[in-house]
Order: C-alpha cells, then structure tokens, then sequence
C-alpha cells in the first residue's frame, strides 16, 4: 500500500468534486489530513496507474500534477522481479530491461547472472 501526500489539493485543482470521483472509481482511497487543507491519496501502484493514464487523457491541465506526483511514486522493481521479466521474455537485452524497468546497471547486471548462472 502506497501512501502519498497531496498539498493544497482542492485549491491546486479545478473540478475537484470530478477528480475525488475519479480516484474513487479507481479503489484508491483519498482522505483528508485531520483539518488541514492537505490531502492524502492510498492505493496499490496498479491503482495509482489507472488514476495517471485516466488523469492523462483528460482535458483537466490542472490534474496534470497529481499524475506527475503519482509517477514519481513509482517502485523500483526487486531484483526478483528482474529475473521474472528476464526468464518471461529471454530475448530481452540488458539495455532494455533497464528502460522498461528504470532499474540501475548493477541491479539488471544481478538478475542476468541470476538467470544465467542460477546464482
């Protein structure tokens, strides 16, 4: 469960009656910070996904942040998880296990010698 603040969240947004909605569909849960005018958004990253490609595709400039805000938030992937999308796709080259996955050099050099060498 991810949990990320979100400041000013009705001041910074326009329609935010339409964007709590929005987040509701998706099963994030967005609640405000005791009596403060800061927010705070909880869900799993395939929530937190939905919410940015919903958020992209609409014409809202003003929700752009919350998706830039919930990009950011984004989990690296474990070097378990490396090894799962490496033996998935074999093919795959280590340039391109790094761009899909925004992991280091060391990290996708770990999972290929994992696979390789059943380390």
């Amino acid at each position: 469960m991810l949990d990320i603040q979100l400041n000013s969240f009705v001041r910074r947004i326009e329609n935010a009656n339409e964007l709590k909605a929005l987040i509701k569909q998706s099963g994030a849960k967005l609640s405000r910070k005791g009596r403060s005018r800061h927010w705070r958004l909880q869900g799993t990253w395939p929530q937190f996904e939905l919410i940015i490609q919903q958020l992209q595709q609409s014409e809202q400039p003003s929700w752009h942040w919350v998706s830039e805000v919930l990009a950011r938030c984004k989990p690296k992937p474990t070097i378990d998880d490396l090894v799962l999308i490496i033996q998935h796709n074999p093919t795959l080259t280590l340039q391109q296990l790094i761009s899909q996955t925004d992991c280091t050099l060391v990290e996708a050099r770990k999972a290929f010698d994992i696979v390789e060498w059943g380390e």
